[in-house]
């Protein structure tokens, strides 16, 4: 069973408990093909994930530069008639669809995730360590799935050994303090593992975890994190960080106005931080929502 197959099974549980918003809209960000942008801690100004808002305001939110996937979002067909979708519908596609369908699939199983939360009464804790609470030390070997840059120097300032896992050949090579390279098995003599949410999305997540084994902290963090955390800590997550979104309206404007800072945007959510000791469990949650 992979991850996307745990998630559905659980979005499925939810909709068997209690009755699913429909789709509202789709919220993609303006092109901004002049900013190179990455799925990770730092940030929501670079146009790089779209946001799927359900009837009853629920937002979930997906990493969206993969390959076209946004090209395609912004000039395919049928995006309109995504207003009034069936919710469930919709998130089956993570399983079954590739590319631009999986993505909608995601986006909508994360804004379904939210909309359980809210029924249940339930928030994650807030959080303002961009970097997982990974707390590198000196001479300690970490790994770094996807390249955060504005994380690097704090990471390397600390004394820590960096090794960062990219697919892009071209990333490859050794930097002053840390290197990169598209060879995964590099994690396996790290420690601490911080890692892009992205691989929820392009089907790396059980390869990459497959070579952390020696790993005692592995945190995932970015805006796709918003997904529901138990598949992901019974494989070894420990902390998934993302954005919740405290002002839908504002959130919405900020994402889709093209403001270079995003200044709306990102007064609208603040960090969070899910570990398995503080989350309540999905049955739990579920209770909750459906009584």
């Amino acid at each position: 069973m992979s991850f996307a197959t745990d998630y559905l099974a659980q979005i499925e549980t939810i909709a068997a408990r209690m009755s699913l918003p429909r789709v509202r809209a789709l919220h993609l960000p303006l092109a901004r093909p002049d900013e190179p942008c990455r799925d990770g801690a730092s940030g929501h100004a670079r146009g790089e994930f779209c946001a799927l808002e359900l009837d009853d305001g629920s937002i979930g939110l997906s990493y969206v530069l993969l390959d076209d996937t946004l090209e395609r979002l912004r000039n395919g067909p049928g995006l309109t008639d995504l207003k009034g979708a069936d919710a469930l519908a919709l998130a089956r596609r993570y399983v079954s669809g590739q590319g631009v369908d999986r993505t909608l699939g995601f986006v909508c199983a994360n804004a379904i995730t939210r909309c359980l939360y809210d029924r249940a009464g339930y928030r994650p804790d807030g959080s303002s360590d961009s970097i997982g609470r990974m707390d590198p030390q000196p001479d300690e070997a970490i790994g770094m799935i996807g390249l955060f840059g504005p994380l690097v120097e704090r990471i390397v300032a600390a004394g820590a050994r960096l090794t960062v896992i990219e697919l892009d050949e071209r990333a490859v090579g050794e930097r002053e303090g840390w290197r990169v390279t598209t060879d995964a098995t590099a994690l396996e003599s790290c420690g601490k593992v911080l890692s892009t949410s992205t691989l929820l999305l392009n089907d790396t997540l059980d390869r990459m975890l497959a070579h952390c084994h020696a790993a005692r902290w592995f945190a995932m963090v970015g805006p796709s994190a918003g997904c529901l955390p138990d598949a992901l800590f019974a494989r070894g997550v420990t902390l998934l960080g993302g954005s919740w979104v405290e002002d839908s309206a504002a959130f919405i404007e900020g994402l889709t106005s093209g403001d270079k800072d995003n200044r709306k945007g990102r007064k609208a959510t603040s960090k969070f931080a899910l570990t398995a000791d503080a989350y309540p469990g999905f049955d739990a949650l579920l209770e909750r929502a459906a009584g």
